[in-house]
C-alpha cells in the first residue's frame, strides 16, 4: 500500500483517515504549498507575445469562417434572406391522406416565402392558397411523407402549384412549422 503524503498531492488528504487538509489562501490554486508569505513561488507566469497573438488570430480565423459560412444556403447561392422579403402565416391543416389500405391524417403548419414585400391595405388571397394548398396535400400518402424526400417533394409540389395558379403572390419557398402523420 502506498501512502502519499500531505505535500505531495493536494487530493492525497482522502488516502489517510483523520488528517485535515491545510486551508488554502487561493482558493483556486490547487498548490498546497503556497503561503501570503511568499507569492512569488506560485504566480502564475504570464503568457507569452507569441501566444496571445496565436489565440488571437485563431480567435479571428474563427469568427471570419463563421460569418462567412453563414450567408450560404446549401445550393451555394446567397442566403435566403436574398430571395425571401415576407412570409405569410397559414392556419394548421388537418385532411385525410390518399391511402386506400388505412386511415391516414395529416396535420401540418405552413408558412409561405414570399419574394415581395407584405402591402398594407391589401390582403393576401388566402381562400385560393389554402385551396390550392388542400388539393396537393390530398393526393399524398402517408409512407411518402415519412421521408426526407417525400418531404422535399411536396415542398416543390406545393411551390410549382402556388406559383402557377397564384403568381401575384410571389411564393418561393414552402416552411413546415408543423408535420403530424397519425394512422
Amino acid at each position: 500500500m502506498i501512502l502519499l503524503s500531505h505535500k505531495s498531492s493536494p487530493f492525497a488528504y482522502h488516502l489517510r483517515p483523520f488528517v485535515r487538509a491545510p486551508r488554502l489562501l487561493n482558493c483556486f490554486s490547487l498548490s498546497v504549498g503556497s503561503s501570503a508569505e511568499n507569492p512569488s513561488d506560485d504566480a502564475p507566469s504570464l503568457p507569452s507575445r507569441k501566444r496571445i497573438l496565436a489565440l488571437s488570430a485563431g480567435a479571428v480565423l474563427f469568427v471570419a469562417l463563421g460569418l462567412c459560412h453563414c450567408g450560404y444556403d446549401k445550393t451555394g447561392q446567397g442566403g435566403s434572406g436574398s430571395r425571401i422579403r415576407s412570409t405569410l402565416h397559414l392556419e394548421t391543416f388537418v385532411l385525410n391522406l390518399a391511402d386506400p389500405d388505412q386511415r391516414s391524417y395529416l396535420r401540418v403548419g405552413i408558412d409561405l416565402g414570399l419574394n415581395q414585400e407584405a402591402r398594407r391595405g391589401e390582403d393576401a388571397p388566402v381562400a385560393r392558397v389554402r385551396d390550392t394548398i388542400l388539393s396537393v396535400l390530398a393526393l399524398s400518402k402517408a409512407d411518402e411523407l415519412l421521408t426526407e424526400k417525400g418531404k422535399d417533394q411536396l415542398k416543390s409540389n406545393l411551390v410549382h402549384a402556388l406559383q402557377e395558379r397564384i403568381p401575384e403572390l410571389g411564393v418561393e419557398e414552402i416552411y413546415f412549422t408543423e408535420f403530424l402523420i397519425q394512422r
